[in-house]
């Protein structure tokens, strides 16, 4: 009699154990897979006893679609932010030009200018595009410079 309860509870917690792994397949497969049918087909591979969610965690996809969407919205962003063209302050976020050295509201210095014909330069330059004067490296130049290396 004792026996016999044991192995009662032991099929139940196999049977629990089978059925939770099933269900688990299902809710997994709904976060990570846009298709109903192959949400369908994966919950189908998960009842198969004990093996088949093993196989769907071989196969699913890496991802969760809201981590796909969330990524797909950063890069759309960057990519506005990027080809918007109007640069901005790095410290207020103020509008500049291209051909501000210093920020208006913050004073914070946007550019070098250069020695011979005042043109305002990229931190990256080495010389002078408009009249071929050798610039000299400030410290945040040469900075930048390390970091690219």
């Amino acid at each position: 009699m004792k026996t016999s309860s044991i192995l009662a509870i032991l099929v139940l917690v196999a049977a629990l154990f089978w059925l939770a792994s099933a269900f688990w397949t299902y809710k997994d497969a709904r976060r990570r897979i846009d298709d109903p049918w192959l949400v369908g087909i994966a919950t189908l591979l998960g009842l198969v006893p004990y093996l088949g969610p093993l196989v769907y965690m071989l196969f699913r996809p890496p991802e969760y679609l809201e981590d796909v969407r969330e990524r797909e919205l950063e890069i759309k962003a960057m990519e506005e932010r990027l080809g918007r063209g109007d640069p901005r302050c790095p410290v207020c976020h103020a509008e500049v030009t291209a051909s501000f050295l210093v920020c208006p509201i913050c004073t914070t210095k946007l550019r070098q200018a250069c020695t011979t014909c005042r043109a305002p330069l990229e931190a990256l330059w080495q010389v002078c595009p408009y009249c071929e004067t050798p610039i000299e490296p400030t410290v945040a130049t040469s900075i930048v410079r390390r970091r690219e290396q």
